[in-house]
């Protein structure tokens, strides 16, 4: 009887395992609603190197030059995430009225600014790159032919928005 009862229950947990997922849910536009990326703090340098490897890719077969992290830009590019998620918008300019000029000099870069992307969004890093490259504006940035550094950073909220800055420099 005991063997019986096993058996039943192990083929009980593998037909439970062949079960489809469940279908995503819908917000009310229709639109299936966004899963929740998260990223734990040991996560940093993973996401950050992810991300400049594909940004590498991306301008090797433009035919630009690789890009470098650099600290004092990824410093401007988290100042900023933090602060876009304390005004809660998007947009290029600090609470305190700074540009991306402004957020660059005062971290001590060297360089010249070349330009900044910032997203707001539930999606991974990759997604958000994909994202950027669809918009002539932030793939400009990204393959400028000038840019030689890039700093990298984001706040991630309880909720699960992400608030992403990059910024290129030469």
């Amino acid at each position: 009887m005991a063997r019986l009862y096993i058996l039943l229950v192990s083929a009980l947990l593998a037909l439970s395992a062949c079960a489809a997922p469940p279908p995503p849910q819908l917000g009310s536009d229709g639109k299936p609603l966004p899963r929740v990326y998260r990223i734990a703090a040991g996560q940093t340098s993973e996401v950050q190197f992810r991300m400049l490897d594909s940004v590498n890719s991306l301008r090797q077969a433009a035919g630009q030059p690789p890009l470098t992290l650099d600290s004092a830009l990824t410093a401007a590019a988290a100042t900023h995430s933090r602060d876009m998620s304390v005004q809660n918008r998007p947009w290029h300019f600090g609470s305190d009225g700074s540009s991306p000029l402004d957020r660059v000099r005062r971290v001590g870069y060297s360089g010249s600014l070349v330009g900044e992307t910032i997203s707001e969004t539930y999606e991974t890093e990759l997604q958000t790159l994909a994202a950027w490259m669809e918009q002539e504006g932030t793939r400009r940035v990204i393959l400028s032919p000038e840019a030689r550094k890039m700093g990298f950073s984001w706040l991630q909220e309880d909720g699960g928005k992400i608030w992403w800055t990059m910024i290129l420099g030469t």
